[in-house]
């Protein structure tokens, strides 16, 4: 995914360290990359902008986010369900991200719909509805790729 931040103008603008911004993005991305198969426009924002004026905080919060993220008592794909069911609850866009790490980390389609089961006994109709929708997006994310796939 190509970025579409103007780290040069962000620099010159907000007084951003480019090279911290830059450091910020080559140890960080790598981890968003892995688990989405991109870097999303805010995590990217985040690595340059904190990374570049308090590279000591963005560090933190990837430790901590790492830390939390690959504990050894709860696998990878269920890590991502309780993610997305979490920001599902509380109406999140970040849910969709989540759904994609579920279904990278080998979660089937009716364990997300389980998920979305479980936040519509709490928080009713509106969380089922976008549950549905985000399910509807990634799976079209899913099939754009696969098509072009084929195609190359």
């Amino acid at each position: 995914m190509n970025s579409s931040l103007d780290t040069a103008a962000l620099a010159k603008f907000a007084g951003l360290d480019s090279l911290a911004s830059q450091t910020a993005v080559c140890t960080h991305a790598h981890t968003y990359r892995n688990l989405l198969g991109f870097l999303p426009h805010r995590v990217e924002s985040r690595l340059n902008f904190t990374g570049g004026l308090d590279s000591q905080m963005l560090n933190l919060q990837e430790r901590m986010r790492n830390h939390a993220m690959t504990t050894p008592h709860i696998d990878a794909k269920t890590v991502q369900l309780m993610l997305f069911g979490m920001l599902l609850m509380d109406g999140n866009d970040a849910a969709e991200t989540h759904a994609i790490a579920s279904r990278r980390a080998g979660a089937g389609w009716a364990e997300l719909q389980a998920v979305i089961n479980l936040c519509f006994l709490f928080r009713g109709l509106p969380a089922a509805n976008r549950g549905a929708d985000i399910l509807v997006r990634v799976a079209g994310r899913e099939s754009r790729a696969a098509g072009a796939d084929h195609a190359a």
